[in-house]
C-alpha cells in the first residue's frame, strides 16, 4: 500500500545498494535511481550519500526510513483489520476503565457500540486509574476510561472533560434540600470515601486540609455501589462523579455540588496509546464513549 518510491527507498535503505534492490523488486536500477532521484527532489533533501561501494542514509533519510517502516506496520495491521472484518469472525476491542465511570457510562455505551456492531466482543476491565493507565502505556488496552489530576505523560487523551465531586446523600438527609454544600457541611455527618491513592480521595484530603477540616470517615470503600448505599441509608454521606448518576440505580439519592475549588479538579478522560494506528473500532467506540460522557 506504500508509493512505488518509498518502496523503491526503502529496498536500497535495507539492501545498501541500488543493484541490489533492482534485483529484490525485479525491475531494472536506472527505474530504481529515478525513483529515488524523484523522491529526493520532491522532499527537498537528499535521502542517501552515494558512495563507491554503496548507498548510505542521510539524516533525513532516517526519518524518512522510520516514517516507511511505520507506513508499513500500520497497512499490515489495517489490511489484517479489513480482512478479519471481511471473514465475518468476531473481532474484539481491549477495554480498561476506573470504577467510576465503569458502573454506568461505559457500559451504557459498550451497550451502544455493541446494537451497532454486532460483530464485536468487548473485553472490559476495572482497575483504578493508574493501572488502566498502565495497560495503554504497555499496549495491553485498546482504549481506557479513567479519572485523572493534571496532565497525562505517554497516552494520548481523545476527550477530557470535568468531573466535579458531587456530595451523595439519601432524600430525607438534611443536606438534601441545600442547592450546593461547604466542606465544613459535608464533614458534620459520617462519610464514605475511597482509598487513599484514589484520586477523589486525593482532593478530598487536600481540601479537608486547606480548611482545618478532621472528617469522620466511616467507611472506606473503592466500589461506588457500597458508597452509594451507605449514602441511602441516612447515615451519612459519600462523594461520586455525576458520571455515577442513572435512573434507578441512584433512585433516592441527591447529588449535590460541593463549593469547594479542589473538589473540581478532576477530569474524566479517554486514553489511547500514542503513535499507535488506531483501529476503525477503537476509533468508533471512543466516538460512543464521546457522546455519553457528554449526556446530563
Amino acid at each position: 500500500m506504500l508509493p512505488t518510491s518509498l518502496v523503491y527507498f526503502h529496498e536500497v535503505a535495507r539492501t545498501g545498494s541500488i543493484t541490489d534492490a533492482a534485483e529484490a523488486q525485479h525491475v531494472s536500477a536506472s527505474a530504481i535511481s529515478r525513483q529515488i532521484t524523484q523522491l529526493e527532489h520532491s522532499t527537498g533533501v537528499a535521502l542517501f550519500r552515494r558512495h563507491p561501494r554503496g548507498m548510505q542514509l542521510t539524516d533525513a533519510g532516517v526519518l524518512l526510513l522510520a516514517h516507511t517502516r511505520r507506513s508499513e506496520a500500520e497497512a499490515e495491521e489495517l489490511l489484517g483489520e479489513l480482512r478479519e472484518q471481511a471473514s465475518g469472525k468476531q473481532r474484539t476491542l481491549e477495554i480498561v476503565s476506573s470504577e467510576g465511570l465503569a458502573a454506568y457510562r461505559v457500559p451504557s455505551a459498550i451497550a451502544a457500540f455493541c446494537r451497532e456492531h454486532q460483530d464485536v466482543s468487548i473485553q472490559l476491565t476495572v482497575l483504578p486509574s493508574p493501572e488502566a493507565t498502565r495497560r495503554i502505556v504497555d499496549g495491553s488496552a485498546d482504549v481506557a476510561m479513567i479519572f485523572a489530576l493534571g496532565p497525562q505523560r505517554d497516552v494520548t487523551v481523545e476527550f477530557s472533560c470535568p468531573a466535579p465531586a458531587y456530595a451523595v446523600v439519601a432524600a430525607g438527609h438534611p443536606l438534601a434540600a441545600h442547592a450546593k454544600v461547604s466542606l465544613a457541611e459535608l464533614c458534620q455527618y459520617p462519610l464514605s470515601l475511597p482509598a487513599k491513592g484514589i484520586s477523589q480521595r486525593e482532593l478530598f484530603d487536600i481540601a479537608a486540609q486547606m480548611e482545618g477540616l478532621v472528617p469522620r470517615i466511616a467507611m472506606v470503600t473503592d466500589h461506588i455501589n457500597p458508597a452509594m448505599e451507605f449514602a441511602r441509608s441516612g447515615v451519612g454521606a459519600t462523594l461520586l462523579s455525576h458520571f455515577a448518576r442513572r435512573e434507578g440505580l441512584t433512585d433516592g439519592l441527591c447529588f449535590i455540588p460541593v463549593d469547594h475549588p479542589a473538589l473540581g479538579e478532576r477530569r474524566a478522560q479517554i486514553l489511547t496509546m500514542p503513535r499507535r494506528r488506531q483501529s476503525a473500532l477503537a476509533a468508533a467506540f471512543i466516538q460512543t464513549m464521546t457522546h455519553v460522557l457528554l449526556e446530563d
